[in-house]
């Protein structure tokens, strides 16, 4: 079976080249059709998108049409016509189907790994920000990045070049998660023999397994999958109070 290959032709043009391209094929997607006037809310919805950048544009039907739909069920077809662009726009902007679904993924992934390391670098203890964490999964499955990403995951398990875009992707959570377990370490004394790598990937497996669960439908099942992460942060709590207290018990009493 022949490897697909994901082409970006988009990248390998000339910036003045690509903003040209850009500024010119709004205008004809949004001229009227011959065959008489369109609904009010359709055309509106043309015109809002005719004036929107053609690539955000391509992104955010993506991503509308992948939640209702999966990887399976979107066509770039659909995805055009949701984003009111020509076909052409997705092979001149990204090349494939796939490398659609890269972009989104690399789009969600940066602005959520931004948002994930700044919430780490918070003075807090560590058992509010695991806490946090929980809330985010939450968001995250509500956005559709849960699903964009298991998708592309799904994808990767036949296609060479998916699974290393994935993996850069995820890259930088499990390097996240490895610097806060370094902190966690001196805080908490010790990890019981465990290195900051191998934590950090219990923990990432921990919510990659439990994603893959919840788009399963396991909860509906009885499976309490965040019930049981949540659970973890007050074992932390009691870990860090108790060695925060450990100090203070040891010291002589003042008379």
């Amino acid at each position: 079976m022949a490897k697909s290959t994901i082409h970006r032709p988009y990248r390998f043009l000339p910036a003045s080249a690509r903003a040209r391209s850009t500024a010119t094929v709004p205008a004809a997607a949004a001229a009227p059709a011959k065959r008489g006037r369109r609904p009010a809310s359709t055309a509106s919805a043309a015109a809002g998108a005719a004036h929107a950048d053609p690539r955000t544009s391509l992104l955010d039907a993506a991503e509308q049409g992948l939640r209702q739909h999966g990887y399976a069920g979107l066509s770039t077809r659909k995805v055009a016509e949701a984003a009111g662009v020509p076909l052409s726009q997705i092979h001149y902007h990204f090349g494939s189907k796939e490398a659609l679904m890269l972009a989104l993924l690399e789009r969600q992934n940066q602005r959520l790994l931004d948002r994930q390391q700044a919430m780490f670098a918070a003075d807090v203890p560590l058992w509010q920000r695991w806490e946090r964490a929980c809330d985010f999964l939450d968001d995250d499955l509500a956005s559709g990045y849960v699903r964009v990403l298991q998708e592309m995951v799904a994808l990767g398990w036949s296609n060479a070049e998916v699974a290393a875009a994935v993996r850069a992707a995820l890259r930088g959570w499990y390097a996240l998660l490895a610097s806060v377990v370094r902190e966690a370490s001196a805080t908490l004394g010790g990890l019981g023999g465990f290195t900051p790598e191998e934590v950090a990937a219990l923990v990432g497996n921990l919510f990659m397994g439990g994603e893959a669960m919840l788009l399963l439908g396991f909860e509906g099942d009885g499976i309490p999958v965040r019930a049981t992460l949540r659970r973890i942060g007050p074992l932390i709590r009691v870990l860090e109070e108790r060695r925060s207290a450990a100090p203070a018990a040891g010291r002589p009493r003042k008379r």
